[in-house]
């Protein structure tokens, strides 16, 4: 895999837990009882920093700062067609 350096558009597979899914939400499964789901949402974000620990420094769209490891499955560099359909989402985040 191409190594991820500052600048770089991302899409991170983020899990999560509701009780009422996101129009955004893929892959959505009810809990045993059906009170809560669980789900991924597509964020869109960019590499801010490759930290010597093997970690990169990213940002939202709206400001907040994640760090993750770059080996995360759930981690991965954006597609060509993602860049463009979702360019707005990355520009926000630069």
């Amino acid at each position: 895999m191409k190594p991820f350096v500052p600048g770089d558009w991302v899409v991170y597979r983020k899990q999560k837990h509701s009780t009422s899914p996101g129009p955004r939400a893929k892959e959505v499964s009810a809990a045993p009882r059906g009170e809560t789901y669980s789900y991924v949402v597509d964020k869109f974000w960019v590499v801010q920093e490759r930290l010597e620990d093997g970690q990169v420094q990213l940002s939202t769209r709206r400001g907040k700062q994640h760090t993750v490891a770059a080996e995360d499955p759930n981690l991965r560099h954006a597609h060509w067609w993602e860049r463009w359909l979702y360019r707005r989402r990355f520009s926000d985040a630069q």
